[in-house]
């Protein structure tokens, strides 16, 4: 295979990067990354020990002096400099994506594209960072609020979007004024220097401090340096629910910010109102898709008992024409799992699915033979199943797609809401009264509710996290700027007299 888009991003067999992403230091202990699309050996990183990170650390706290006071705009042009250089590398760090994470070539593509929509945004927003002025109950005196840079943001992000969770937290946190030390997943390390290499040439160029943007490399240990470190005000961390409740544990018990966005067992509901020509590619994609490894992944399909057989059959009739196998090969629709970890809990949650009393309709397994030699391509498996299966309950990073039937829309919801991950949810129909339902408040209790369109897809510009086990937390559009800032009131007194608020005298 050729892999020339290794040499165009920078990344060698030996790219023994820390903080900088290039042979600044090397602990002599390494992170190998090996492709689950052929097995093969791609790069290997240098882990951070204790005492690279108290160097990364005191690095970026140096830096952030000289990157809080560069005005607001002034670092979104650094961000839209960073955001065209992502234009100039999409090939080669999507095809990056794709041969080390194992996503398809056109996913990958696409996740470099969220790189460069949130840089785009970012941009905009650095000019937009707005406080709010109040009338004050004395006289002569003006409130306003006004909101400033917290210092280091640590960013946790996992190997699904090895890019572009980065981006999303990294960009709108640098136009805010902080600066960033990112541990990428383990499992996908080459990505994470590749995205240093680049942002560090922009940096360079524009004679900042190369600590601005940071990398640390390891396991939970080197996550732990951040999440237990005062001086890391806020960690933001993305990856399963048990990751997140240590995460947040952590960061509570020395009063620190945690953004967490964690798992998601995600469901659409299909009424007997909804275009059943929506449902397949919706449906389809949505269970597919990263071969199921996104936190959006649909994981349940909740089906009205009068189209239910319809739904079934149009489903489990799209599955054999899914081509599965080598995800740079833009034919194919569904590429490898990360890893045999992940194949051995894809088969383990099918065996569950048989135990609890479930029935497979479109029958999982382990492909072998010609272009399978990395162990990790799975069938997508189609199971009938009751909601409340323990099995069904629990997130598996697979493409396992539950179906589950229903009879009125308050008991759809009800299923839907009944899991303990709240991220992202979807109904198809045709009815307004159905739709405004499950968007009102006694809907969907998740944190993306879609209608007409799958679970899966998100874009920049709207805040993406949900409730529950999700974590509650929101990174990318909207407002989400201000989980990355504190927020100061200001009291103005210009007349010649002190009066105190409450109408309070205190006479010397």
């Amino acid at each position: 295979m050729n892999l020339d888009f290794l040499k165009e991003l920078g990344l060698e067999e030996k790219n023994a990067g820390t903080w900088t992403g290039l042979k600044s230091s090397n602990s002599g202990s390494y992170i190998d990354s090996y492709s689950p699309v052929d097995g093969k050996y791609i790069g290997s990183v240098s882990e951070t020990t204790k005492e690279e990170y108290e160097h990364v650390v005191a690095t970026a706290q140096a830096a952030y002096k000289t990157w809080r006071t560069v005005p607001a705009p002034k670092r979104g042009e650094i961000v839209r400099l960073y955001g065209e250089a992502l234009r100039k590398h999409k090939t080669a760090l999507g095809s990056l994506v794709s041969y080390e994470m194992g996503k398809s070539l056109q996913e990958g593509f696409g996740e470099v594209q969220e790189m460069i929509d949130i840089c785009d945004f970012a941009v905009g927003l650095s000019r937009q960072l707005y406080g709010l002025t109040m009338h004050s109950e004395r006289p002569m005196h003006r409130m306003y609020e006004q909101w400033h840079p917290m210092g280091i943001v640590g960013i946790i992000s996992a190997f699904n979007f090895p890019v572009a969770v980065w981006s999303w937290n990294s960009m709108i946190a640098l136009i805010c004024g902080n600066v960033n030390i990112w541990k990428g997943s383990e499992k996908t390390p080459m990505c994470t220097i590749a995205c240093q290499n680049i942002f560090q040439n922009i940096l360079r160029e524009n004679n900042l401090p190369e600590g601005i943007s940071c990398v640390v490399n390891g396991d939970y240990k080197v996550g732990e340096f951040m999440t237990k470190d005062k001086r890391v005000p806020l960690v933001s961390a993305t990856g399963s629910t048990r990751m997140g409740k240590i995460v947040a544990q952590e960061v509570a018990a020395r009063l620190g910010r945690s953004l967490l966005e964690l798992g998601g067992n995600n469901a659409i509901i299909i009424t007997e109102n909804a275009d059943l020509n929506l449902v397949v590619p919706g449906a389809v994609f949505g269970a597919v898709g990263t071969c199921g490894q996104r936190c959006t992944s649909t994981r349940r399909l909740i089906i009205h008992e009068s189209v239910y057989d319809a739904v079934k059959e149009r489903v489990s009739g799209a599955y054999p024409q899914l081509k599965i196998g080598n995800p740079l090969d833009e034919s194919n629709h569904v590429g490898p799992l990360i890893d045999k970890d992940s194949v051995n809990a894809y088969l383990s949650s099918i065996e569950k699915v048989k135990a609890e009393g479930g029935s497979i309709l479109v029958e999982g397994g382990v492909l072998e033979g010609e272009g399978y030699e990395s162990g990790c391509y799975v069938k997508p498996c189609i199971a009938e199943v009751e909601n409340h299966f323990e099995i069904v309950q629990h997130e598996t990073f697979a493409p396992i797609l539950y179906l589950i039937k229903y009879k009125d829309l308050d008991e759809a919801i009800a299923l839907q809401n009944d899991v303990p991950q709240g991220l992202s949810s979807a109904i198809m129909t045709k009815d307004m009264r159905e739709a405004e339902l499950f968007l009102s408040c006694q809907g969907s209790d998740c944190g993306i509710a879609n209608v007409n369109i799958g679970t899966s897809g998100a874009e920049i510009g709207g805040a993406f996290g949900g409730e529950k086990e999700t974590g509650g937390g929101r990174e990318s559009g909207s407002d989400s700027w201000k989980a990355y800032m504190r927020r100061q009131t200001n009291t103005i007194n210009y007349s010649t007299g002190l009066p105190l608020a409450q109408g309070i005298k205190f006479d010397l």
